[in-house]
Order: structure tokens, then C-alpha cells, then sequence
């Protein structure tokens, strides 16, 4: 069994000191990876719900309206019909996590869906 030299005593604790607040910092940076991630998968959501609410034929209002519900606050709602399909596209923003992170940039997040149109009578609708 050896023994530390006195020279060593508290090396640990200070390498624990300057490494911590990198890690830290990495797990913010990842936890908001996963936050636009699920943003993504919001916005899918929405877009989806959307077109299939609008090819059911219960209006562009409450398919937008349900894809409002569905996505990420803030973000962009438009259900349009062309010919025989009805396509909604959502687009919304996920901001950075603020603070000492604010210089990290929003990201824009999108998503399209098409249906077939089960009603007759093209119409559109933006929002």
C-alpha cells in the first residue's frame, strides 16, 4: 500500500472542480437537443393531425385549429387542398436554453403531411 505524497492531497477534488462545470454545461447542451427533438416530433404530430382532420372534410378552421393543439406554442399552422389531397405544413421555433447558453441559436423545426382528400371541392386556407 502506498501513500500520497503531500503534494497530491486534494489534486482530486480540485480536477472535480475544473471538470464539473463542463459537464454541466454538456448536459444542458444535450437535454436541449432533446427538446428540439421532441419539437420535431410535435410538429409531425400536428401535421398529421391536421391533414387528416381537414381530408375527413370538418373545415381548414378546425384542422388548423387541431394542429395549433398539437404542435409547439408559437409555431405555424396551414392546411391547403389540392385536387384529390389535402396537405398541411407546420413550422415552428425552438428557442436556445437562455442564459449563459443564449449565443446557442433557435432552430426551426418542420413537418409535412398529405391525406387524401375524402370530401370534393378544392379550397384553401392559410393561417
Amino acid at each position: 500500500m502506498t501513500r500520497r505524497r503531500r503534494s497530491e492531497r486534494g489534486a482530486a477534488t480540485a480536477e472535480l472542480a475544473m471538470v464539473l462545470p463542463l459537464l454541466i454545461a454538456i448536459t444542458i447542451g444535450l437535454v436541449w437537443l432533446l427538446a428540439v427533438g421532441a419539437a420535431q416530433v410535435r410538429a409531425v404530430d400536428a401535421a398529421r393531425e391536421a391533414a387528416r382532420v381537414a381530408a375527413r372534410g370538418d373545415g381548414l378552421a378546425d384542422a388548423v385549429a387541431r394542429g395549433e393543439q398539437v404542435a409547439p406554442p408559437g409555431s405555424r399552422v396551414s392546411v391547403q387542398h389540392a385536387g384529390d389531397e389535402v396537405s398541411a405544413v407546420v413550422v415552428g421555433q425552438v428557442s436556445g436554453p437562455g442564459g449563459l447558453f443564449g449565443a446557442l441559436p433557435s432552430v426551426t423545426v418542420s413537418a409535412r403531411a398529405v391525406a387524401a382528400d375524402e370530401q370534393t371541392g378544392p379550397t384553401s386556407e392559410s393561417r
